[in-house]
């Protein structure tokens, strides 16, 4: 070993000791009779001492060394006069004896710092020396202990954990695929999996009635920061159950990395159904660590010669309390993000609670301020509230909403990153309506089961059934989610009929899975959950990416290995293809 300890173990125990520490150089401090250097490694930073009265020749040797070059140094462990309790090993120091460069370094095009000056292009270029500094390295051993927790809890509960085909077969399961071409077979293609589900399906119909498996998935969409084109899922699957099951086990389950990894004992999640938290956030992710729950007042507005309101489907807001005093400045901010393309609004109305009991609106053309008052006890608003209003087709309406909602909330620092509300959503909706096709879309995916008791409304009302699916949400984020499958053949070609499926294709695309009913399948169901916004959670991130070793950027590039890249002709004459590009 190049080492007896890490840079990060050594402390007042060990005065001393003779020890010999390898690593990276962080810093160094050249004070004229004697110099300073930080040495690091994964583990991380201690102080060494080079003394010109002691030692000059090794002092000078020691002014030589740039950063990142990387060093072994023997010395003693000495008592720091200067100590730095913000470091672990901020008591002690190492006297060198010896130094040995073991390899020199190009000067790094960012510090690597915790506080860098490297720009996200650049640090994506370079990950592998932003892997070396404290935060993205602290990620990414939060990573591994989410790993580790996740295996326990499930190994305790009797899981096994099964690995699944990474080449598979092209199927219709909401995103696209990535596909690989099979050299042996020309004109044909394996596909990446989207997830696990048939397998994991397959598993049930097998015997192993609890799988799980942390796993690569991939799906060719467009991105954003809580979106890769390859991710981990933690991937669950259990038989002989029944919602309840999977609710109970997979609470606990997350209630066990919260004490593991935070520290925190979560009280029993909550449960909003699908139709719930539309009508009061306009999201089926709802962040509810905050209130400002929505409000409609089709009641109190109609019938105004508004024609805003008049005309439309829903008028609903929200009561952004203690924001009356916002300017018109700020008003015209906010009227300006509803409008912008991504949110799609007209525009906002606002009415104002003053202070001393007044009210003003930005409609006070067409309503009394009787009226408003109507509308202050609708919102349970006090003085010193602003009422925000917006009106339009009702499913619109609610996801431009949900946006304004969400922030106010950052506005008023409702949105605390170290306060964590979960919630189980449940209760959606069978199937959505695509105005593209003209026919209905599985909501989840073709493998969910209905609500029993909706299953005869398939063929008279299908927008209506509800599916025996469930989403966990945790600060308006939806970390997982699942269903009770189809476990009957009969009811599953049902499902591929409404959704457009006829049985050929039924067949052709999932007739492994409906063979295998047939052979006796018992009731079952699952979740996934997404493993990297978990640990983005934990670690108070907004993006997936910094917990991910290696991510892609936004075009779904490798910028360090620059990947995507074309492939010979040579390549692709063996593949049978040929590009036109």
């Amino acid at each position: 070993m190049h080492r007896t300890h890490t840079c990060g173990e050594l402390n007042l125990n060990d005065l001393g000791k003779v020890v010999t520490l390898a690593g990276w150089v962080q810093k160094s401090r050249d004070l004229g009779g004697m110099t300073f250097i930080d040495i690091r490694d994964r583990y991380g930073v201690t102080q060494l001492l080079f003394n010109m009265d002691e030692n000059a020749g090794l002092c000078e040797q020691a002014r030589q060394l740039s950063r990142e070059f990387v060093i072994k140094v023997t010395g003693s462990v000495v008592e720091r006069s200067n100590k730095n309790p913000k470091m672990p090993t901020g008591d002690i120091e190492i006297r060198v004896t010896s130094l040995e460069v073991l390899n020199e370094a190009k000067l790094p095009p960012f510090l690597i710092e915790d506080e860098t000056d490297g720009g996200d292009d650049l640090r994506m270029k370079f990950r592998y020396l932003d892997l070396r500094r404290a935060p993205v390295r602290n990620n990414l051993i939060l990573r591994h202990k989410t790993a580790q927790e996740v295996r326990k809890y499930l190994d305790m509960q009797n899981f096994l954990e099964v690995e699944t085909p990474v080449l598979i077969k092209s199927t219709p399961e909401g995103a696209r695929d990535f596909v690989v071409p099979s050299r042996m077979n020309p004109g044909e293609f394996y596909a990446l999996p989207q997830s696990p589900q048939t397998f994991k399906q397959l598993l049930m119909v097998s015997g192993f009635d609890r799988y799980f498996q942390i796993v690569k998935c991939f799906r060719d969409e467009d991105l954003r920061a809580d979106r890769q084109p390859e991710f981990t899922q933690i991937d669950c699957e259990m038989a002989f159950i029944e919602q309840e099951d999977i609710l109970n086990t997979f609470e606990g389950l997350i209630r066990h990395l919260f004490k593991a990894l935070k520290g925190i004992e979560l009280e029993a999640v909550p449960r909003m159904s699908f139709e719930d938290a539309m009508r009061m956030y306009g999201s089926d992710k709802p962040d509810t660590r905050f209130g400002m729950l929505f409000t409609e007042l089709n009641e109190l507005v109609k019938g105004h010669n508004f024609p805003v309101f008049d005309n439309a489907e829903l008028v609903v807001g929200i009561n952004a309390s203690g924001c009356a005093h916002y300017t018109r400045k700020q008003l015209d901010e906010l009227t300006d993000f509803v409008k912008r393309p991504q949110i799609g609004a007209t525009g906002l109305v606002y009415c104002r609670y003053n202070a001393d009991g007044s009210l003003k609106s930005s409609v006070d053309k067409f309503y009394s301020e009787d009226e408003l008052k109507k509308w202050a006890a609708a919102f349970n608003a006090q003085p010193d509230d602003l009422m925000l209003i917006m009106a339009g087709p009702a499913d619109k309406v609610r996801k431009q909403l949900n946006e304004l909602r969400l922030e106010m909330g950052n506005r008023l620092g409702l949105r605390d990153k170290n306060k964590f509300s979960p919630l189980w959503v449940i209760d959606f909706p069978l199937l959505e309506w695509d105005e593209e096709t003209g026919r209905y879309h599985a909501m989840h995916h073709p493998f969910t089961s209905p609500k029993p008791e909706d299953i005869e409304l398939l063929d008279s009302n299908p927008g209506a059934v509800r599916a025996n699916a469930y989403d966990l949400v945790i600060n308006g984020t939806e970390v997982g989610g699942g269903s009770i499958r189809i476990h009957n053949r009969d009811l599953q070609a049902l499902m591929f009929k409404h959704l457009g499926f006829t049985p050929e294709e039924a067949q052709k695309q999932f007739g492994f899975l409906m063979n295998a009913f047939e052979y006796g399948a018992p009731p079952h169901g699952g979740i996934a959950f997404g493993f990297d916004r978990l640990v983005s959670i934990f670690a108070g991130l907004d993006s997936i990416r910094d917990v991910i070793a290696f991510p892609k950027n936004n075009s779904g590039r490798d910028v360090m290995i620059d990947s995507p890249a074309s492939i010979s002709e040579e390549q692709l004459k063996e593949l049978s293809i040929k590009t036109t590009v």
